[in-house]
């Protein structure tokens, strides 16, 4: 993945991703049961290229939901592939599912 891609491995080191990354910050949400990891699997491309697209505006944290279960909570995520765009922390835009490329933009360029 792209360099500004970042896989936390606890909500601690989620928080400190936020708060450094000095962008909009786009947590994508995976699962490690059977159809999420389908379904995760399937949108890692389409993941990649928008990291790649929207590099200089953007960072992206693949997010585990088992490892990071309190900002899972905090962002109201209930099922993987999920996505969720952070301002300062909060969130203003939420997706969920298998989404085209041109679906994640529309979900990203109204509010960058």
């Amino acid at each position: 993945m792209a360099k500004r891609v970042h896989q936390p491995r606890e909500d601690a080191e989620f928080d400190f991703v936020l708060r450094m990354s000095g962008v909009p910050v786009l947590a994508y949400f995976t699962g490690s049961w059977p159809k999420a990891i389908e379904n995760c699997r399937a949108m890692d491309l389409v993941v990649r290229g928008i990291a790649d697209e929207y590099a200089d505006r953007l960072t992206l944290v693949r997010t585990d939901i088992t490892r990071c279960p309190a900002a899972t909570e905090r962002y109201g995520v209930t099922g993987a592939p999920s996505y969720v765009l952070l301002k300062d922390g909060e969130a203003v835009a939420h997706g969920t599912g298998v989404m085209t490329t041109v679906e994640v933009r529309e979900l990203l360029d109204g509010h960058l």
